[in-house]
């Protein structure tokens, strides 16, 4: 355990020595402040719903849209700039395992994913300053930023164990979460037993629900079962690669 917190730390420490870190810090926050703002906008208007604020800033289109692009430029860094500045080799030749290599960055990155929502607790607490609003649907709403985070991060993490390019990583890992976020939205096409379990994948419908405070048990195993898939991938590639540089 002490070996994978090392390893949680160096890789979230290493987000900020990273122009690139503070650029997607603030986008990431000047775009929800100009959407949490939008939205005030909106509610303040006579026949806009009362108290709907947090849920559409969960699940608002430019929240998919931020996500899909932000989590692969979190996750290209993992694996391909350990082998561009040669450190890979004395990762892995450290007495840690792929397993805990991989689950150090990945927890790393989730830090440093989380550490982009933190700021926006500040939104709740202006809301509670100028109504009351129910604790319950918040908690689940950013429940699910992090296992959703956590799921495409785990995706990122697989795809940059693939390649020695930063870019190529990224590109990997949006080519993997299109589909991912996309097979759900198929379900009205479909009857029966298809649409079933294609209602099961549906990411905005499991958004839409833990916005309004509906925890399912079935989409939290969804999302841990899915990320735990995608970190054993990540870590058979690792040692794949570690047997045959």
């Amino acid at each position: 355990m002490r070996r994978v917190l090392a390893i949680i730390g160096r890789e979230w420490r290493a987000y900020f020595f990273s122009p690139l870190a503070y650029v997607i810090l603030a986008a990431f926050l000047l775009l929800n402040g100009i959407i949490f703002y939008a939205i005030l906008s909106y509610l303040a208007t006579p026949s806009a719903p009362k108290g709907q604020a947090l849920i559409l800033l969960f699940t608002n289109t430019y929240f998919w849209i931020f996500n899909l692009f932000v989590v692969p430029i979190i996750s290209m860094r993992l694996f391909p700039e350990e082998r561009r500045s040669g450190t890979i080799e004395n990762l892995l030749t450290a007495p840690v395992s792929e397993g805990e290599v991989v689950i150090g960055k990945f927890l790393g990155a989730l830090g440093f994913f989380l550490t982009l929502w933190a700021p926006t607790l500040l939104y709740v607490l202006f809301l509670r300053s100028q109504t009351r609003i129910d604790v319950g649907p918040v908690a689940s709403g950013y429940l699910a930023v992090a296992l959703l985070g956590g799921y495409f991060l785990a995706v990122g993490t697989f795809a940059s164990t693939l390649t020695k390019n930063q870019i190529i990583a990224a590109i990997l890992c949006f080519g993997m979460l299109i589909p991912i976020f996309s097979v759900g939205l198929l379900d009205s096409m479909f009857t029966g037993k298809g649409r079933d379990w294609l209602s099961y994948l549906n990411l905005w419908d499991h958004m839409d629900e833990f916005a309004r405070g509906v925890v399912d048990s079935r989409r939290v195993i969804y999302y841990l079962s899915a990320t735990a898939l995608f970190l054993f991938l990540a870590t058979v590639s690792l040692s794949a690669k570690k047997e045959n540089p």
